[in-house]
């Protein structure tokens, strides 16, 4: 299981969350068989999105967050519950690009850099709510401080980091989301930015042994900070039968006809976690006979 702690300011003008997301990365390359260039982006847009979505005011509230950057990745569709269990769809897995000048894995090369971030928040009111901006970079947490900051006014910082072994296993992944408050002082914004300067890579630090807690005071030192939670979460894909059943049902009459017609029943594979739905002949007939009503 993933982890995600939330520490906070002595003067509450501060809040930092912090995640180790080694086993949500993993089980999103394990899903998806993706490259590693893949397995990098999809994993930082997964813990940046938990990161958000964690501690959303309702239990049943989720954010959705959508790039779409251009480039030969494709779209990346992650969404996240309030207690930052997430779920990611993936374009195209395998892509092959050479490394970034710095040696390493071109995240915004496969994300691209000509596109929006998109975040949908449903919280329960008749219509959910919609920011977008442009992606500024394709490095993922660049872009989502640029649209906590342009779209909700949140001063923000935000790092996240993957790392994947030659054998395309997942050796490390965490992250951090650091959020200002308004009235915040400048000695105390100052000090954060010192803290972020002095900080290594949250995949170093990982690799170090240090754990989401200790990435989360590391980021709010100097401002006496105290944990606010200490949760576990997971890659949690909520796709059920029922679901892609009335999914069906909303095709309408004919359209099922001319599937039942075209082959031998109708087989429905989720793309979040790519489990098959059978449903027979007999079955479709009895949806068919739902949409009707």
């Amino acid at each position: 299981m993933g982890r995600i702690v939330r520490t906070i300011s002595k003067d509450a003008a501060v809040v930092c969350s912090a995640i180790d997301g080694l086993d949500i990365v993993s089980e999103i390359e394990r899903i998806n068989k993706s490259s590693a260039v893949v397995t990098a982006a999809a994993g930082r847009l997964a813990m940046g999105t938990s990161l958000m979505g964690f501690g959303l005011k309702n239990k049943e509230d989720t954010i959705t967050v959508k790039l779409a950057g251009g480039g030969p990745v494709g779209s990346l569709i992650c969404v996240s519950d309030s207690y930052g269990n997430v779920r990611i769809c993936v374009q195209n897995p395998i892509v092959e690009i050479p490394l970034n000048a710095k040696g390493k894995l071109d995240v915004a090369g496969a994300v691209g850099r000509d596109g929006t971030i998109t975040v949908i928040k449903d919280m329960g009111l008749k219509e959910p709510y919609t920011g977008q901006v442009p992606i500024v970079s394709g490095e993922i947490a660049e872009d989502i401080t640029a649209y906590l900051a342009e779209s909700e006014q949140v001063p923000s910082a935000c790092g996240l980091g993957v790392l994947v072994a030659p054998d395309l296993s997942v050796k490390q992944a965490g992250g951090y989301l650091i959020q200002i408050l308004p009235f915040a002082t400048d000695e105390c914004i100052t000090q954060i930015e010192n803290n972020i300067k002095k900080m290594q890579s949250v995949t170093t630090l990982l690799e170090q042994g240090k754990t989401a807690e200790d990435i989360a005071m590391m980021a709010l030192e100097g401002l006496e900070p105290n944990v606010l939670d200490d949760f576990e979460v997971a890659y949690k894909c909520d796709c059920s039968r029922e679901r892609f059943e009335r999914g069906l049902i909303s095709l309408g009459k004919k359209e099922l006809l001319a599937l039942k017609e075209e082959q031998d029943g109708i087989t429905v594979e989720c793309n979040f976690c790519d489990k098959l739905y059978k449903f027979t002949k007999n079955d479709v007939e009895k949806l068919i006979k739902e949409a009707q009503k």
